[in-house]
């Protein structure tokens, strides 16, 4: 039987946890929590309704937010769209059209500001210090009369650093603009409150915290919920913001998931910290080897390193460790990383780079194979052409 590779691509996908697989399969099959939440004329269906309620409070209470402030979505994806095209589109807001956000989001953001900003909408695109960090001062600065919406990612996806929100998002709030925030990596690594936390929008995923894909929540604050308009229509679901029958299973995951991650989350962080420090230190060591991104601003879940070895090839790793040399939104279209590009790296250092990403099932073995591969690697002869 083949060996499978230790997985270090934890940023990409988390595989689901089996509490999370059991408390799914309740709502599979005709003895289980089938019914149609929307049905309440009968139990099945006010059974069904129960269960996604309480996966409601169970995000909400991660997150620190009113369950009633979410709306469920099939992702971070949807949830993305959804807070930025449906502030962005809704003529209630007049004049205000300006919107800004950063060149190292993800694909999910950058791509729908694109499309807004092909539309007619004005749009700041804020560029990182060669740490990875946008800094309160660059989203002050950008802020105009006019501005409707600053949209940044809590966690980055690639680097691992983290966005100061709070500074950013009062001062959004005093310009009386709206505050989005993409937290799909930053859910279950970094403590989020949101009774405090002057954000108006926040996305989350499921798939990113040991759950299922294919499920994910927008936070609709107040400010924002008179502002907000569907981008998806058939039967005024989810307080009207999202329509479409709600996958029970995959909802109850989602929850699932949350509430571990409220229960662990202190001592896992904890643990991979210790092992996230074993492998920085083991592969910064390596001659020709640097890190991307600030070094102390960071969750340790996400190590982004520069190999500058002589022919030292990402894909050569793949055999024995799942890492990634860009997001997963990229490697889909094969492209080299926008993110470490705007950093300022050249074509070639950001295709010599890799994302290992560590989590919920990383052993000290496994880090200890990852320095080894990767020395071995860096420490082999270049091939000589006569």
């Amino acid at each position: 039987m083949k060996t499978l590779p230790c997985y270090f691509d934890y940023a990409a996908t988390t595989p689901v946890d089996d509490r999370v697989i059991q408390a799914m399969v309740t709502c599979l099959g005709r003895e289980g929590t089938f019914g149609n939440p929307a049905s309440s004329s009968h139990s099945y269906g006010n059974q069904a309704r129960q269960a996604v309620e309480l996966a409601r409070r169970q995000v909400a209470e991660l997150v620190g937010c009113s369950a009633d402030a979410l709306v469920w979505t099939s992702g971070a994806t949807e949830s993305n769209n959804l807070a930025i095209k449906g502030i962005a589109l809704n003529p209630r807001n007049g004049a205000r059209r300006h919107l800004i956000t950063s060149t190292i989001e993800h694909k999910a953001v950058i791509d729908t500001v694109r499309q807004l900003e092909q539309a007619g909408c004005p749009v700041t695109w804020l560029e990182p210090d060669n740490r990875g960090l946008i800094h309160p001062d660059a989203v002050r600065q950008a802020l105009r009369d006019d501005t409707l919406l600053v949209s940044l990612m809590l966690v980055n996806n690639e680097l691992g650093t983290v966005t100061d929100i709070a500074t950013i998002g009062q001062w959004v709030r005093e310009h009386g603009a709206l505050f989005h925030v993409d937290a799909a990596q930053g859910a279950g690594k970094l403590a989020i409150d949101l009774s405090t936390l002057p954000v108006d929008l926040m996305s989350f995923s499921a798939h990113k915290t040991y759950g299922p894909k294919g499920i994910g929540a927008l936070y609709v604050g107040e400010r924002s919920q008179p502002l907000l308009e569907a981008q998806m229509h058939g039967g005024g679901h989810e307080q009207g913001y999202r329509s479409g029958t709600l996958a029970t299973h995959q909802i109850v995951g989602m929850g699932a998931a949350y509430a571990l991650a409220s229960a662990e989350m202190d001592e896992e962080v904890r643990r991979i910290s210790a092992l996230s420090a074993q492998l920085r230190e083991g592969l910064l060591g390596l001659s020709g080897v640097s890190l991307n991104g600030d070094a102390q601003q960071r969750i340790p879940h996400t190590l982004n390193v520069c190999i500058d070895s002589p022919g030292f090839n990402v894909a050569s790793l793949a055999s024995e460790l799942a890492v990634s040399s860009t997001s997963a939104c990229n490697s889909a279209s094969s492209s080299v990383s926008h993110v470490l590009l705007a950093l300022g790296l050249s074509q070639a250092q950001a295709g010599s780079s890799l994302r290992l990403s560590l989590g919920r099932y990383t052993e000290v073995g496994d880090v200890e194979k990852a320095i080894a591969v990767i020395a071995g690697k860096v420490n082999a002869p270049s091939a000589t052409f006569w």
